[in-house]
């Protein structure tokens, strides 16, 4: 059996009688790093607030380390780190004194401890350097730092790569993964962005308009990943229309724009296809055999659901 370090139970959050959150049931194992996908307002951030007891449910039931969060609330919260909103430092201190503050309020000051998170996030060489001068990128890694130094087990994190350029995006992945595969973090995620969900996470959970749909691992998602050929042509209208006679359906059998047929059903007999469209003078530039991708399997799942 699975040891989950976040499991919810019908979870739910409501405004005015709407539903933000609606009756989710997530599984975040142990160790992992659980991505949490979805577009803006599908109710990831709400989420998140109440695995934080930053604002209370509804309705539903919330265990976190096994134990129910309105019992034992203390005990796990010091286990575990976040960051929900951009991190709040000052901007005329280094990084190593915007972390002693952090860690004095918190009453576990310790030079030592500081010095290793600096390290363990890459800014040990810019220690010196005030915040107001810092990237983007090193502002999300030094909110990273802040949120475990005091070795949680649990990281929630809330769009931490939202508005980094490719190598920013490329730092925070390879910190993200180094917290897990080293340190045994488990690491919830939250993510518009599709391509890094699919870099970075063991697990996927799927949601939209308030409801959390699917969860999957990775390796499934990849088993259910469809396969499709796409033909380069001379007249698609005509292509379209030859393929309605042979009894395909637009939309459920293919798609097409202009000079592209996507063929999703029949692969097999994409040869015959080819012979038909060239009888009747199209000009087949391409035919490729093609995989979606994390991005291409997540717009068709939105639409049939």
């Amino acid at each position: 059996m699975a040891d989950y370090i976040i499991k919810t139970t019908n979870l739910t959050k409501k405004y005015s009688k709407n539903p933000v959150v609606n009756s989710i049931n997530m599984h975040v194992e142990k160790g992992k790093i659980y991505g949490l996908l979805g577009k803006n307002g599908a109710g990831k951030t709400t989420t998140m607030r109440m695995l934080l007891n930053l604002t209370y449910p509804t309705s539903g039931e919330i265990f976190l380390f096994g134990k129910d969060t309105k019992n034992y609330s203390k005990e796990i919260y010091s286990k575990t780190g976040s960051i929900i909103e951009i991190p709040g430092f000052y901007e005329n201190l280094t990084a190593y004194e915007n972390l002693k503050i952090i860690s004095k309020l918190r009453g576990n000051y310790n030079p030592h401890d500081i010095t290793l998170v600096l390290e363990m996030v890459n800014l040990e060489n810019d220690k010196s350097k005030k915040f107001k001068d810092f990237s983007l990128g090193m502002k999300q890694r030094l909110g990273i730092a802040a949120a475990v130094m005091h070795s949680p087990q649990l990281l929630i994190l809330d769009e931490p790569i939202n508005g980094l350029d490719p190598f920013g995006i490329k730092e925070i992945r390879t910190l993200l993964k180094r917290l897990s595969h080293e340190y045994g973090i488990t690491i919830l995620i939250s993510s518009h962005i599709l391509s890094e969900i699919e870099n970075i996470a063991d697990t996927i959970g799927f949601m939209d308009n308030g409801i959390l749909i699917e969860e999957m691992s990775k390796e499934e998602l990849y088993n259910r990943l469809d396969k499709y050929v796409e033909f380069e042509v001379s007249d698609t209208n005509l292509a379209i229309k030859l393929l309605e006679e042979t009894g395909l359906n637009e939309n459920r059998d293919f798609s097409a724009n202009d000079g592209n047929i996507f063929l999703y059903s029949h692969l097999e007999l994409r040869d015959k296809f080819n012979e038909l469209f060239v009888k009747f003078g199209i000009k087949v530039k391409k035919v490729n055999l093609c995989e979606e991708n994390l991005e291409d399997f997540f717009t068709r799942w939105i639409s049939y659901n």
